[in-house]
């Protein structure tokens, strides 16, 4: 099965990438890299071309609410009117849990557009709603410091390791498409401040992590229905701590 990866370079694809090869697939890493970008279109037609499944983790360069959302309108349009002219049969899309009940998150904001873009496609697809990475807890407890202190939200959180987020996208990629979505998830729910803590700790950083109700995730208010599956979802296997020791 012929299978290319859009932003296959990155965390995600270059994982999900080589897993595809494990397995036998001939997986194609497309990104502007590789002289695919699907923002302008440049090269996408002869990348899609023979495609069985077209699985779609690109990121965008800049997370100011106008580019973002531009980015995600013309990199789906892009791709799904080529898709659907190159015969491609299955389009995964990889977006984020709680898109559509965080509006003033720009970001999700895009990914929602997104999301509207592939479910309007005439092409047959899945679209798989991922929590936050452990990569990225770093980046969020560094966000939140202040005199000293990482101040982040207190609600609930359920990161999972990129590596589930891999096998999963794999899973639903090689399969018959949803038509729908599904949701992705670590194995831990616990407060947002609790993981930062953990990951801090983990990599000797002492500042103490204060949990507050009123601090802002990306700009927004969020609280215990934000960032969390509210129904059914797929859990990943690693845990924080499993994960920690190998960081």
């Amino acid at each position: 099965m012929k299978i290319v990866v859009i932003g296959g370079t990155g965390l995600i694809g270059s994982k999900l990438v080589a897993k595809l090869k494990q397995q036998g697939h001939e997986a194609v890493a497309a990104s502007p890299k590789s002289g695919v970008n699907a923002v302008t279109g440049e090269g996408l037609a002869a990348a899609l071309a023979g495609a069985d499944v077209v699985v779609d983790v690109a990121n965008a360069p800049s997370w100011e609410p106008a580019d973002v959302l531009e980015f995600f309108e013309r990199s789906s349009r892009n791709l799904v009117a080529t898709e659907a002219a190159a015969g491609v049969k299955h389009h995964v899309a990889l977006s984020i849990v709680g898109t559509d009940r965080s509006p003033d998150i720009g970001y999700f904001r895009a990914k929602l557009a997104q999301e509207t873009i592939v479910k309007a496609s005439s092409v047959p697809y899945s679209i798989v709603r991922a929590t936050q990475f452990f990569e990225f807890l770093d980046a969020i407890g560094e966000a939140g410091v202040t005199g000293g202190k990482v101040v982040v939200p207190s609600a609930s959180f359920q990161p999972i390791a990129s590596d589930d987020v891999a096998d999963r996208l794999a899973e639903v990629a090689t399969g018959r498409p949803l038509n729908g979505t599904i949701d992705i998830a670590g194995p831990e729910k616990a407060p947002f401040n609790e993981f930062v803590a953990r990951r801090l700790k983990a990599s000797g950083d002492s500042r103490p992590v204060v949990g507050d109700r009123q601090a802002q995730y990306y700009g927004s208010p969020i609280d215990d229905t934000s960032l969390i599956p509210l129904g059914e979802a797929r859990l990943g296997k690693t845990a924080l701590a499993t994960w920690l020791a190998r960081a």
